[in-house]
C-alpha cells in the first residue's frame, strides 16, 4: 500500500507497511501507482507523449530498486502480529486521576459538563488517591515507568490532595521498583507563585488550557460568572513557562466552528511566547452550534496546510516552534502494539473518579456500562476489558485499507462510541483531519530536508 501527495515543492510517496517515505521527481511520482502492476514497456507506451523514453526507463528502474530493497510496495506483515497482540497480558501503564469533579470555568464545549461527568460534583480524597497508586503498582507488573495525569474538572481545586498523592507515590518508588511521572492539565485560574513552583518541581509535563486569541478563548472558556478568562490566565501561563526552564509543557486549545481559521490562534499562542502548542478540533454532537460539520472539512484541511507552510517559513528563519499534531517520528515511531491500538484505553490506560471507580478513559467516565471496577477491587468488568483488548486497526473495517492506520492507530474509541455506539468504528471528521495532519507533518520534514 502506498500513499502519494504533494506539499509545496515536494512529491511525497509513503510506503505504508515499511514506513518508508520517498521524495520523487515528477516522472517517478507520476508512474509510482502503476509501476507495481504495469511493465516498463506498458508505461512507456502509456506516457510516451508526456515523458521521454529515457526518463520513464530511469524512473521505472528506480522504483523497482526500491521494491527490491523492501522500501516500496511492501506487503502487510503487521496483521501477523494481531494474534499475539490479542493474547497479551494486560498491563496498566497510566492512570488519569480525576482529583476534582468540579471546575471554576464554564467552558461551553466541556465533555465533562463543567466537571460533573454525568454525576455529582466531588473531590478525590487522599485515601482514594493512595489506593489508586497501590492499584497501578500492582497492575503495572513488569512495567517500571508509570504515568499519572492529574485531571478534572480543574485539579488545582484539590491541590492539597495532589501533593499528598505525589508524596505517597514517591515514597513507594524504591521498594516497588517503579518510577512515577506526573502530568497535570489545568485551566490556570488558581495558579500562583507557590503552585507554579510546585508544578515545575514535580510535574514531568504541564498542559495549559488556552484556545488562542482573546475573543476566541473567552467565547468558549468563560468563568462561572460569565467573564472572560484570557486576561486572568495568560500572565500566569507565561510565568509558569518562564520558570519551567525548558521542562516539558503544552499550551493546549480547542477550535470550534466559531474559529475555523484556527491557524491564527496557533500563531497567536506562539507569538505570545509559547513554543509548545496544541490546538485540537472540538468533538461534539452535530446539533451543537459550535460543532464541526462535514462541510467544514475542506476548509479545515486548507487551514492545516496554511499552518504547516507558516511553520516551514519560521523554521527556516530560526524561529520555529512545535505543533503537537505535526510532530512525527519517521525513524523510530511507536512500537507495534501502539501502532495497532493507539492510546491503550481500557487496558493500559484507565481513568479514576473521585470515588475510586475505574473507566477506560476520561471520556467514558460517568457512563455506567463502561465502569470497569474500582481501585480497591481492581478490574471486575472483564467482559468490557476484553472488548477494549480486541480493539485495533484490523478490527475496524474502515481502518484495514486506510493508508493512515499506523499513524492514527484507529482513532479515538470514545469518539467512535459517541458517534456510532461502538468502539470499533471511526469518527469520520476526525479521520479526515488526522490524514491531513499526517500529510502536513511529513510535508514539513520534506521541505526542511530539501532546503538543507
Amino acid at each position: 500500500m502506498i500513499h502519494k501527495f504533494k506539499f509545496e515543492n515536494s512529491n511525497i510517496v509513503m510506503d505504508i507497511h515499511s514506513g518508508s517515505i520517498h521524495l520523487l521527481d515528477d516522472v517517478a511520482y507520476t508512474l509510482v501507482e502503476e509501476a507495481e502492476t504495469l511493465s516498463k514497456e506498458e508505461l512507456m507506451l502509456k506516457y510516451a507523449g508526456q515523458f521521454e523514453k529515457e526518463q520513464i526507463e530511469e524512473a521505472y528502474e528506480e522504483l523497482m530498486s526500491l521494491k527490491e530493497q523492501q522500501m516500496l510496495y511492501t506487503p502487510d506483515l503487521y496483521e501477523e502480529f494481531v494474534p499475539a497482540f490479542l493474547e497479551r497480558e494486560p498491563v496498566v501503564k497510566a492512570l488519569c486521576l480525576h482529583v476534582a469533579h468540579d471546575c471554576n470555568l464554564a467552558c461551553q464545549y466541556c465533555f465533562a459538563g463543567e466537571g460533573e461527568y454525568h454525576g455529582e460534583r466531588g473531590m478525590m480524597s487522599f485515601e482514594v488517591g493512595k489506593n489508586a497508586i497501590d492499584f497501578i503498582i500492582q497492575n503495572s507488573k513488569h512495567r517500571k515507568n508509570i504515568e499519572i495525569d492529574f485531571f478534572g474538572g480543574e485539579p488545582l481545586m484539590n491541590f492539597e490532595v495532589v501533593k499528598q498523592i505525589v508524596e505517597y507515590a514517591r515514597s513507594r518508588e524504591a521498594e516497588s521498583g517503579k518510577t512515577f511521572r506526573f502530568t497535570m492539565t489545568t485551566n490556570g485560574v488558581l495558579l500562583n507563585d507557590e503552585i507554579i513552583d510546585y508544578l515545575n518541581a514535580n510535574m514531568y509535563n504541564v498542559v495549559l488550557s488556552l484556545d488562542g486569541r482573546p475573543e476566541v478563548n473567552d467565547r468558549m472558556r468563560p468563568t462561572c460568572n460569565g467573564k472572560g478568562s484570557y486576561e486572568v490566565i495568560l500572565p500566569k501561563f507565561k510565568k509558569l513557562v518562564e520558570k519551567r526552564q525548558g521542562k516539558q509543557y503544552y499550551v493546549r486549545g480547542t477550535f470550534t466552528r466559531h474559529n475555523l481559521d484556527f491557524a491564527e490562534d496557533v500563531k497567536h499562542i506562539h507569538e505570545a511566547g509559547f513554543d509548545e502548542v496544541s490546538v485540537e478540533p472540538v468533538v461534539a454532537p452535530t446539533t451543537m452550534n459550535y460543532a464541526l460539520q462535514q462541510e467544514d472539512v475542506s476548509q479545515l484541511c486548507k487551514e492545516y496546510e496554511t499552518l504547516a507552510k507558516h511553520m516551514v517559513k519560521l523554521t527556516k528563519q530560526g524561529k520555529g516552534f512545535n505543533f503537537f499534531h505535526f510532530m512525527i517520528d519517521l525513524e523510530g515511531g511507536p512500537c507495534v502494539h501502539k501502532r495497532l491500538a493507539g492510546c491503550g484505553s481500557g487496558t493500559e490506560y484507565l481513568a479514576v473518579t473521585p470515588d475510586g471507580d475505574l473507566y477506560p478513559c476520561h471520556q467514558f467516565v460517568g457512563l455506567p456500562e463502561f465502569k470497569m471496577g474500582d481501585v480497591k477491587q481492581g478490574i471486575t468488568n472483564l467482559e468490557k476489558r476484553a472488548e477494549f483488548e480486541k480493539c485495533n486497526v484490523y478490527s475496524k473495517e474502515m481502518c484495514k485499507s486506510c493508508w493512515a492506520k499506523f499513524q492514527c492507530s484507529g482513532g479515538c474509541a470514545a469518539n467512535s462510541y459517541n458517534f456510532h455506539g461502538t468502539i470499533n468504528s471511526v469518527y469520520e471528521i476526525g479521520c479526515a483531519l488526522q490524514k491531513k495532519r499526517i500529510e502536513c507533518a511529513v510535508g514539513i520534514k520534506a521541505e526542511l530536508l530539501e532546503s538543507e
